[in-house]
């Protein structure tokens, strides 16, 4: 990655493995070049306030359709956390929404991560974690089994992710697509 901003791998890779988003929704400033998370409770409020016919909940990534209302005047007392909720729904050229890790791409991961374990055992546990739903969760309940393991899948799949954030950072951010 080359250029002048300086990318926040870290931060994105914690948004986009946030794969519930039921507590908070996260947006690239390509401005600051910070990422912003915003609360899904205050997604809703800020609905609410921007559209005459809104919707009940933020649902990420749904466009609406009703009216919205771009001179509004906040009451006293709503605070800086609003402002930049409306700022971010407002202005998608400058606020793009960091997408969640695809869940194949991360199963990939985690298998290509098996082969590189060498103790039979362990390794068996980790494929047989890898069968059926809920998989994601076992595969880390046996990681915690084995502290050096563990430790050496946290550097495999931040080299994993950094290749994920290289790709939508190129896509999404430079390319504005």
């Amino acid at each position: 990655m080359s250029g002048k901003t300086r990318v926040p791998y870290n931060r994105i890779q914690q948004a986009m493995e946030d794969v519930r988003r039921d507590r908070f929704d996260y947006f690239y400033d390509r401005d600051s070049g910070e990422v912003i998370s915003i609360s899904v409770e205050l997604m809703s409020r800020t609905l609410r306030i921007l559209y005459r016919t809104h919707p009940e909940e933020y649902e990420k990534g749904v466009e609406f359709d009703s009216e919205v209302r771009t001179n509004i005047t906040l009451p006293d007392g709503y605070d800086d956390a609003i402002e930049q909720s409306i700022q971010v729904l407002l202005d998608d050229r400058r606020y793009i929404r960091i997408p969640e890790r695809d869940s194949d791409e991360a199963f990939d991961v985690m298998r290509s991560f098996i082969d590189t374990v060498e103790e039979g055992q362990l390794r068996e546990l980790l494929e047989n974690a890898l069968d059926g739903a809920g998989s994601f969760g076992r595969f880390k309940a046996v990681l915690l089994r084995d502290k050096k393991v563990r430790k050496r899948w946290h550097g495999y799949n931040a080299k994993a992710m950094m290749r994920v954030v290289d790709r939508w950072y190129v896509e999404a951010v430079l390319r504005g697509g």
